[in-house]
């Protein structure tokens, strides 16, 4: 893929909150899944084996987590809810062994890990694009973005060596091509050539403060490149802070959409910034001097 920005010279790629959400099948060439029958209409009797689990497996315990699809406008095939479903059993098997996720109940990783991940589809849709989730821990978000979306390129960047085994486990196991799982700390990654600069969308789902997750994600944002961070409760003052550090990144804040899917009616949000400078070469600082003098104070 060339490094170039996709669509380059068009709109910046995320969509306002007013937005309306069109079907679209993200099976690559694949075959397309059966939907969900309505909740009022008894589901067809002739079916094979395969679309009548597919079919239960929908009207019952992930439910949920089929009508949020459906609110994004995503239609899977039937090759990527299998993906999903492995996904969610070796993440509970793995996680009896090392700490992946608090969340062990079936149901909830399907909303509160894979259509939380699915939720960033709202602000931001290209055909291609190269995408860095940083401090992906299990792979969230980046690796259930790689399952509806096969042709992105995504790098998902993990400190803890113990999770970048479970996620290079589930590239393999998925058999999910263009992503890599790689062991590292951004604060040193980001000032690598190949690195810099290099990425069309960023994201960070990891539990941090907005100046210090923009630190760690703008040094890897081409100009025009998108920044999109998940957050919830009172941002109030967080954002004020975050948008002090901004204005020494280069970076500037372009949406907040509240994200309101089943299950996620937590007042969570997506911000979304965008790199309309390239980032001075100073930053990322080292953790050290971050976690003691985080940008953005007054």
């Amino acid at each position: 893929m060339s490094k170039d920005s996709p669509g380059e010279g068009n709109p910046h790629p995320y969509i306002s909150r007013k937005s309306s959400a069109r079907k679209r099948n993200v099976g690559a060439g694949l075959p397309p899944a059966l939907q969900p029958p309505p909740a009022h209409q008894t589901p067809p009797t002739l079916l094979n084996s395969a679309q009548q689990t597919s079919s239960e497996w929908l009207k019952s315990t992930f439910q949920p987590f089929a009508d949020g699809l459906q609110q994004l406008g995503l239609e899977l095939t039937e090759q990527q809810f299998d993906q999903f479903l492995r996904y969610k059993q070796e993440l509970l098997d793995w996680n009896t062994r090392i700490n992946l996720t608090a969340i062990n109940d079936p149901a909830e990783i399907m909303l509160k890990h894979f259509l939380d991940s699915l939720s960033l589809l709202m602000v931001y849709e290209v055909s291609d694009a190269r995408l860095l989730d940083i401090g992906a821990g299990a792979g969230f978000p980046g690796l259930p973005l790689k399952i509806v979306r096969p042709q992105w390129q995504v790098l998902l960047l993990e400190a803890t060596g113990k999770k970048v085994t479970f996620m290079r486990h589930i590239i393999e196991t998925l058999q999910l091509y263009d992503v890599q799982a790689v062991h590292g700390r951004a604060e040193e990654l980001a000032h690598k050539p190949e690195y810099r600069a290099a990425f069309d969308a960023l994201t960070a789902r990891a539990v941090a403060s907005l100046p210090v997750l923009l630190e760690y994600a703008a040094p890897f944002c081409r100009v025009g490149g998108q920044i999109i961070l998940p957050k919830k409760g009172d941002l109030t003052e967080e954002l004020a802070q975050g948008k002090r550090a901004a204005r020494q990144l280069g970076v500037v804040l372009k949406d907040s959409v509240a994200v309101r899917l089943p299950g996620l009616e937590d007042g969570r949000r997506l911000l979304v910034w965008e790199q309309v400078k390239k980032c001075p070469e100073q930053f990322p600082r080292s953790a050290s001097v971050i976690s003691k003098k985080p940008l953005g104070l007054l």
